[in-house]
């Protein structure tokens, strides 16, 4: 067997115990959004951000978004991280690309929606990218009630939980 054998039959054995136990939730929200001179009011929040502000031109509002996949795959990682390590780094690997794959899906779902409204979306903006602050989560976490309506919350360290999750903006033009 090569390296790769073992890492396909790894990745397999990976897939199947997550089969089933992953919980994809979304749950979001449309605002209006208003360019002022220095910052962007989205209704529930200011916020300065040359980035975002690039992101968002001609942007008449957005869709504020969070997803997660569900505490159960921390809870593999945490399993294996002593007793197989390769194991807790794939299923971190396959957390990543399901979550990404969640976000991907609910991006094209909103533009289908916003393609019936003779609107388009922009590409989607995460707090943490550019000089958007990793503290916008706190305003994002607040406004969409992530923790009651998917069981998303967020530490004081900024950091969410369950961990592969994600909050993002969409822009809506």
């Amino acid at each position: 067997k090569d390296a790769s054998d073992e890492v396909v039959k790894l990745m397999q054995e990976c897939i199947d115990e997550v089969d089933g136990r992953l919980k994809y939730k979304v749950c979001y929200a449309e605002y209006p959004i208003e360019f002022c001179d220095e910052d962007i009011n989205l209704t529930f929040a200011r916020i300065s951000s040359d980035d975002l502000k690039k992101n968002l031109k001609d942007c008449e509002s957005v869709v504020l978004f969070a997803a997660t996949v569900g505490i159960e795959l921390d809870r593999l990682i945490a399993k294996y991280v002593r007793i197989s390590p390769s194991k807790a780094l794939m299923l971190q690997a396959i957390g990543a690309e399901r979550i990404e794959a969640l976000c991907n899906m609910f991006n094209k779902e909103i533009t289908s929606q916003m393609k019936m409204f003779g609107k388009y979306t922009k590409p989607r903006f995460s707090p943490g990218y550019g000089d958007l602050p990793l503290e916008f989560q706190q305003s994002i976490f607040r406004v969409l009630d992530c923790s009651r309506k998917i069981g998303l919350s967020l530490n004081k360290s900024l950091l969410m939980s369950p961990t592969k999750s994600v909050t993002a903006i969409i822009g809506i033009v």
